[in-house]
């Protein structure tokens, strides 16, 4: 390879770093969750924006069978929630008990269980529900439905642990990001430099014999 043609490959590969790293700081700075109510903040305390998706499925008996999985959801008006029994914790139920929607099951601990409810324009806003028999040891979630609820800006500006480490796809911190990108910038760099330097001395040696 000439020098000009691995000087633009080598630029280019830094830039790549440089841009992808600065993406993902802005994702970290931008991720938009709902505000919840502290009424929701349940055993697991797990969440997942599910907009975009036509089905969601919550898990009964989660954790150590106290808790739904994940705790909090924000779908669009027409999704359909399934809420899936473990069959651990012993016997639950589903009842929204604070917001716009509206729902109750049976108390059960079969596992596989099932109750769908399709969010409709009418459940627009955060609803609170609770696992009656377990409301008092923490078993409490949150639906949120649609674009007009209060919501904040998470990620970017945090210096502690996610808000939960179940969250696999939470973005890297701001302080992070730009390490990595130095270290990529970094090797690249010296990376130019040895192959540059000793590539065309091995190249003008094997020329002299």
């Amino acid at each position: 390879m000439k020098r000009r043609e691995f000087m633009r490959t080598a630029g280019g590969s830094a830039a790549a770093v440089a841009a992808t790293s600065a993406a993902a700081g802005t994702a970290a700075a931008q991720e938009v969750r709902p505000v919840w109510p502290s009424e929701v903040e349940g055993n697991v305390n797990s969440y997942t924006d599910a907009r975009g998706q036509d089905e969601v499925t919550i898990s009964v008996g989660a954790g150590d069978g106290l808790a739904f999985d994940p705790t909090k959801v924000w779908v669009d008006p027409g999704t359909t929630i399934v809420w899936e029994w473990t069959g651990n914790g012993g016997d639950h139920n589903v009842h929204a008990v604070n917001g716009p929607a509206s729902f109750e099951t049976e108390i059960t601990g079969e596992e596989g269980f099932t109750f769908e409810y399709e969010t409709s324009e009418e459940d627009a806003g955060i609803t609170h529900y609770q696992c009656d028999p377990h409301a008092q040891v923490g078993m409490h979630g949150g639906l949120a439905v649609g674009e007009d609820i209060e919501t904040e800006e998470v990620g970017g500006a945090n210096t502690g642990w996610p808000e939960n480490v179940h969250d696999i796809g939470v973005p890297l911190h701001a302080h992070w990001v730009g390490l990595i990108t130095a270290v990529g910038i970094t090797l690249t760099c010296i990376f130019t430099f040895y192959v540059l330097k000793y590539g065309e001395s091995a190249h003008t040696g094997h020329g002299d014999r």
